[in-house]
């Protein structure tokens, strides 16, 4: 059972280095391969959902089906064993939100930059077109009337 904690503790940890790479300032040159990569690792990666969702219904189950140590029914080590199932519970809990969270900023960060790429080419695009009609004068229309 503690691989599958391994394997999404990793893919939070790609999600979270893809997304400081994305935001990070000063790589203008390497954004679009960034943004290529990204948008290609998004649909793979979009099995952590169903696989933390998997994760949570074993949690919640573990947590129903355990037994119950109050009072002065439990040994010590009982209940030291009851706490530490409780702490791992938490802490696969805090896993299972980060791994989704970071999965949602990274799919709404990467929408983002990749309709800036596209507004900066239309700007271009534009600029390109204002400055070729403002030196060929022959294409533009006579506003005189001749």
């Amino acid at each position: 059972m503690a691989l599958e904690w391994v394997v999404l503790g990793y893919a939070a940890g790609a999600e979270a280095i893809m997304l400081l790479l994305l935001t990070m300032p000063g790589l203008g040159r390497l954004r679009k391969g960034l943004i290529a990569v990204t948008r290609n690792a998004l649909k793979p990666m979009l099995s952590v959902v169903p696989f933390c969702l998997f994760l949570l219904l074993d949690i919640y189950w573990k947590y129903e089906t355990r037994p119950t140590c109050e009072g002065h029914a439990c040994s010590p080590s009982e209940h030291l064993r009851h706490q530490k199932s409780i702490m791992k519970s938490q802490r696969n809990a805090v896993l299972i939100a980060s791994a989704l969270l970071l999965y949602w900023l990274l799919f709404s960060i990467t929408g983002q930059l990749v309709k800036i790429e596209r507004m900066n080419e239309q700007i271009k695009k534009l600029k390109d077109e204002r400055l070729d009609s403002l030196r060929d004068p022959k294409s533009r229309p006579n506003s005189k009337g001749n």
